[in-house]
């Protein structure tokens, strides 16, 4: 088992391996040793598994998902979507109750590209050409509910934030007047959710899966990521496969501002707080993203 984890997850794991038999593998099923913990996001546990032949990760959810409106059947169903399209590794068991998640491992390339712009760019849109499912992105009231929950657990966080909001609002009002139709979206697609594995470019952890607007798709990746300014242009180029309008460019502004304001707020929730330096640095770069764009008036 793997010791440094608290003992309520410890308890969840051993109920999750004990289900193997119920895992959707290929061949005859084979109970399952855990080999290692890998790489813990804000919200999960991820453990690497061996069961037979087959290499497995397990995750475990770290976080309420209903407190993050996470959705944990559509999910499922994208992914599901996104593996049947080349996009995702094959989901293999779910277990609501017990927070868990079955995936296929997939190893990583040695050497990946040192460049994944176009990559990038056509994994984008293979995504957003996916079947739509029943779940809509609503940014204005997920910024509704952060705001709610952090004047209650980071009160000296969200002082600092006062005076922004009005200006926040008239940024998402104007960038939903100007979207189109929504599509599928990951919603997070940040560099510790790609993967290279085969000379291929996947998409990892698909739970803010949703219908939404492609743009702020987009803003989260760069924002996230902090592109600098001439990636920024070339992933946009090779995602649109031309030169990005003016109005485009502005729209992409727009929703970066929107996520550096929802990435604040998430990082005064408990469990995903980040250091006073870093959240400081962050709410600076949304200062001066908003200033920027009341030149342009929004």
């Amino acid at each position: 088992m793997v010791a440094a984890l608290p003992r309520p997850v410890q308890l969840r794991l051993e109920q999750a391996l004990a289900q193997w038999r119920h895992w959707r593998l290929p061949g005859p099923p084979r109970p399952p040793e855990v080999e290692c913990a890998l790489g813990n996001g804000l919200s999960n546990y991820n453990l690497l598994l061996r069961a037979g032949e087959h290499r497995l990760v397990l995750r475990l959810d770290r976080l309420d998902p209903l407190q993050h409106s996470l959705n944990r059947q559509a999910e499922w169903r994208v992914l599901q979507q996104a593996h049947a399209a080349g996009l995702a590794p094959a989901p293999r068991w779910q277990h609501a109750e017990l927070g868990a998640l079955l995936c296929d491992y997939l190893p990583p390339d040695t050497t990946p590209p040192a460049d994944e712009t176009e990559a990038l760019g056509a994994l984008l849109r293979r995504i957003h050409a996916l079947p739509g499912i029943h779940l809509r992105l609503d940014l204005g009231l997920r910024l509704q509910r952060y705001e709610r929950q952090t004047q209650v657990t980071s009160p000296g966080r969200w002082a600092a934030l006062q005076g922004l909001q009005t200006n926040l609002r008239r940024c998402l009002q104007a960038a939903s007047a100007e979207d189109g139709p929504p599509r599928l979206c990951h919603n997070d697609l940040l560099r510790a959710n790609r993967l290279h594995s085969g000379g291929r470019l996947y998409a990892l952890d698909w739970e803010y899966a949703a219908m939404g607007s492609v743009w702020f798709e987009l803003a989260a990746l760069l924002a996230g990521d902090d592109w600098p300014t001439a990636a920024e242009e070339a992933l946009l180029e090779a995602w649109l496969q031309r030169p990005a309008s003016g109005q485009e460019g502005r729209q992409l502004r727009r929703y970066q501002v929107i996520y550096r304001y929802l990435e604040l707020l998430w990082h005064c929730q408990p469990g995903a707080e980040m250091s006073t330096a870093a959240w400081e640095h962050r709410r600076q770069q949304l200062v001066t993203g908003l200033a920027g764009l009341s030149r342009e008036s929004c």
